[in-house]
């Protein structure tokens, strides 16, 4: 095992410790005190709202284009393969970064991954703003995926590892929320799009693009801001690295609990934890955790290709099989993502604890078939019924990504591996999640114009290939204590 070269990361402001000190003899006794807690943790909240703004900024930076693309095809002048170039960058700066975030967030820690990657955001949001031309608008969205990619293996480690193991707000729950802040960042961007297509003057209309994907710097900026105050390291992934003492200091710190460290006499000898290394994405694929990765990336990789589908192609739909105007297709888009999607990734946070990810899981599943099959059997409608039925599929489908899928890909890809697997587990999902997510983006308007209303037989075969995959390894995340595979022989 490496030890830390640097003690970790505590934030200047916290919990007054109470109460009689807990004392540490070793790792195993961080992750219990977390996982047990029932001490006051107002700072570990504000650590798990600052990993949620993480999230926010990569849903609003990979959904801001959605309406810019028409406006900036026309103004660069672009072929389909300038614009394929534009609107996918993003999408391979996201397979890149979360290949290279995971094995970070393990190697160096997630304070500090967490740190940088806020500095992607913020220089790719205003060299976006002022692109001169297509080619530095693809570079600018490259690397705000790169951030994107970075940023979802470090939050989900700060979600799982501040969050208790059970009860309401547990580790499940808490990862559950990634959803719908997801969500929330979707309807933002839509409420600016809304905004300012009200007020710019007509002559400026063109300006609305850059000022959508420019706004993305100024979260990250508050961000940046309040970092040092509030922002820790991971106390278990610190004690991981042998750094007692930093997370004993956390501990205080984010949930006021009086943790002290035994002296060197009174601990037990140092048991090795597995060290951060590439090779620990082949460990993935290796014993108990084979089924969970082929499960988490089953799940990620149909959720992603449907929603994408489906959610992205959201104007096109309403706009085209629907025949509506802008003005209609914006105020229906934002109303389906506030209504069902959003609505759905909280029921699916606060009935997680009880219910567990696999069943929510299954049930997201199976109202987004019915929705798929429902959209390509009334296929393009002929009347104001057929229309309203068509809307209400698409809300059933958002309603069942938020309840299911949408919130526990994320918790299966988190809680399916211990501490030390954590980062790269949840990159190797973000990779071929995102890889999935640009098949799906590119496939989508081919497969729209050559099939019409009949592409949703094809797309339903996403939340198919997801239910057979959870039928057949019935795996559940939720209470369970992975953490604890760091420590015993079970993950060998």
């Amino acid at each position: 095992m490496t030890l830390s070269t640097t003690p970790a990361h505590v934030a200047m402001a916290g919990n007054i410790p109470t109460g009689e000190p807990v004392i540490i003899r070793e790792a195993s006794d961080v992750s219990q005190l977390i996982n047990t807690s029932t001490h006051s943790r107002n700072n570990a909240r504000i650590v798990i709202g600052i990993a949620l703004g993480g999230v926010f900024l990569d849903a609003y930076d990979l959904g801001s284009l959605a309406f810019g693309m028409k406006d900036i095809t026309r103004e660069f002048g672009l072929s389909p393969g300038g614009a394929g170039m534009v609107a996918s960058a993003i999408a391979f700066g996201a397979i890149v970064g979360a290949l290279a975030g995971g094995y970070l967030t393990d190697k160096i820690g997630r304070y500090r991954v967490f740190m940088a990657d806020m500095f992607f955001f913020v220089v790719a949001a205003i060299a976006c703003a002022c692109a001169p031309n297509e080619y530095v608008l693809a570079g600018a969205r490259f690397v705000m995926g790169l951030g994107v990619g970075i940023d979802l293996p470090v939050a989900m480690a700060f979600l799982a590892e501040f969050s208790k193991l059970k009860g309401r707000g547990n580790k499940a729950s808490s990862i559950a929320m990634w959803c719908p802040t997801w969500y929330a960042a979707i309807s933002i961007s839509w409420l600016l799009v809304l905004f300012f297509y009200a007020v710019l003057p007509a002559e400026y209309a063109g300006w609305l693009w850059r000022i959508i994907l420019g706004f993305g710097a100024v979260p990250a900026l508050l961000i940046i801001a309040i970092r040092s105050r509030y922002m820790s390291e991971s106390p278990v992934w610190a004690a991981n690295q042998g750094d007692l003492q930093g997370a004993a200091a956390i501990l205080r710190n984010a949930w006021g609990i009086n943790a002290q460290v035994a002296a060197a006499s009174e601990r037990p000898p140092v048991k090795p934890v597995r060290a951060a290394s590439w090779r620990n994405y082949g460990e993935l694929l290796r014993g108990v955790y084979l089924r969970r990765t082929i499960l988490a990336t089953v799940t990620a990789v149909a959720s992603a290709f449907a929603y994408n589908a489906v959610a992205f192609g959201l104007p096109v739909i309403i706009s085209s099989f629907l025949a509506q105007s802008m003005l209609t297709t914006i105020l229906v888009s934002l109303a389906l993502n506030l209504l069902f999607a959003f609505t759905g990734g909280l029921l699916a946070v606060r009935l997680v604890p009880r219910f567990g990810a696999w069943k929510m899981t299954v049930l997201g599943y199976s109202f987004q078939l019915v929705a798929l099959v429902g959209l390509a059997l009334v296929g393009k409608p002929d009347s104001g019924a057929e229309a309203a039925l068509s809307v209400a599929m698409l809300a059933l489908f958002l309603l069942g990504q938020g309840v299911g899928p949408g919130s526990h890909t994320m918790t299966f890809a988190s809680l399916s591996y211990p501490t030390s697997l954590r980062g790269v587990g949840v990159g190797f999902n973000q990779t071929l999640m995102r890889a999935s997510s640009t098949v799906s983006l590119f496939m989508f308007p081919l497969l729209a114009a050559a099939l019409s209303t009949r592409v949703f037989w094809i797309i339903a075969l996403a939340p198919l290939a997801g239910l057979l995959a959870l039928l057949i390894v019935r795996w559940e995340p939720s209470g369970y204590d992975v953490d604890a595979e760091d420590f015993t022989s079970a993950s060998q």
